[in-house]
């Protein structure tokens, strides 16, 4: 069982012949892993996240919360790593419409994190669109967090993980849910059934989660309309 698409690529580099199940990935298709989603045809299967699809609506969020939100940082996978070029292809659209400028950041590890605010700080951006993968490390997230918080900038992530470490808001495939759906996948391949013809699935389920917390801390106030809509407000 791999958590996203470089541990599934690690382990694909390691054996052919054991099968793989995802919780999530945001481009199985385009990262190498398969051949398509309804027919994978090797040894990985499990499911994708369609992350690298949500920045319109990452976007969106942050426009609600913050109306005259025009600068935007990006701190993810370098550039090369095919799930964060495809987030940010499938964000540039809507950005435009949007009127927000989009600057990424490359993340390798926590070495970089001080960058990501010092880039933020030189294009005067107004918020963060988090790509890190929610599978770091809890203290890596928690250290990321309290930078945020640090620097008093709005940050949306796609897990709720980061939420649990303290982060703002959070949009994007259930996590729980991912994982009981993983569940399944292992079930019918120790049943017998071969992931080369175990299509891969995609999320039905999304959660919207909102910390009031971190938004006093940061001394953000979030508009009614946007709280009625979370499935979940830590106060």
């Amino acid at each position: 069982v791999a958590d996203g698409s470089g541990p599934a690529a690690a382990a694909k580099g390691a054996t052919t012949t054991i099968p793989i199940v995802m919780t999530s990935s945001t481009d199985p298709v385009g990262a190498g892993l398969v051949a398509s989603l309804g027919r994978p045809g090797g040894n990985v299967t499990g499911l994708s996240s369609v992350s690298g699809e949500l920045g319109g609506k990452l976007l969106e969020i942050l426009k609600e919360i913050i109306p005259q939100l025009s600068r935007v940082v990006v701190p993810g996978p370098q550039p090369g790593s095919p799930t964060q070029d495809l987030f940010i292809k499938e964000t540039e659209l809507p950005a435009r419409a949007l009127k927000v400028q989009v600057t990424r950041v490359a993340v390798r590890g926590v070495e970089d994190y001080e960058n990501v605010f010092r880039v933020a700080a030189k294009e005067r951006a107004q918020a963060l669109v988090v790509r890190i993968p929610p599978s770091i490390p809890p203290e890596h997230r928690k250290q990321f967090v309290q930078l945020v918080s640090k620097n008093r900038l709005p940050a949306i992530y796609q897990a709720t993980n980061w939420i649990d470490a303290g982060g703002l808001i959070s949009y994007g495939a259930e996590r729980n849910f991912q994982f009981q759906r993983t569940a399944v996948y292992v079930d019918k391949i120790l049943k017998g059934a071969k992931p080369a013809e175990l299509p891969i699935e995609q999320p039905t389920k999304f959660e919207f989660v909102i910390n009031l917390q971190a938004a006093k801390q940061i001394v953000l106030t979030i508009p009614p309309n946007v709280l009625t809509r979370a499935d979940r407000v830590i106060k």
